[in-house]
């Protein structure tokens, strides 16, 4: 059901410093402008790596959802893995049948590649957040 990974989300205080750290000391790929997300209360930064991308995430705005992770984690780190599905919809209804619970109202909302999105809530993942994307080669109905 799940497709390839396509990012890691680490959560950070300081997107710009903590790429120079990415770059520098793992010799990276290239980084993207990092861009703000007012919505979701995040501003992003995307670094590429041969076969998947780190996203580095800090909070933006009052009441970001990366307050609490980050009171808890003060110098920041891993906060979802992201996969590829095809049909988001179709995989949202799936998990739900299983007995996963998808955060928030469970209906998709465009993420930071400009496709729909869903967290699954990490309780039944075994404390790991997965975030679900919508496949950009593929389209919803």
């Amino acid at each position: 059901m799940i497709g390839r990974l396509n990012h890691i989300g680490i959560a950070t205080p300081d997107v710009e410093k903590a790429a120079k750290t990415w770059l520098a000391l793992y010799g990276a790929g290239d980084a993207h402008d990092a861009f703000d997300m007012p919505a979701q209360g995040v501003r992003v930064k995307f670094i590429d790596l041969p076969n998947s991308q780190i996203e580095l995430i800090e909070p933006l705005g009052e009441n970001s959802p990366l307050d609490a992770f980050l009171a808890k984690n003060p110098a920041g780190g891993q906060h979802h893995i992201c996969f590829e599905v095809e049909d988001i919809i179709k995989t949202r209804d799936n998990m739900r049948a299983k007995g996963a619970r998808v955060l928030g109202t469970g209906e998709p909302r465009i993420g930071a590649h400009g496709t729909p999105v869903i967290f699954m809530h990490p309780k039944d993942s075994g404390g790991v957040l997965v975030e679900l994307m919508q496949s950009p080669q593929e389209k919803t109905q």
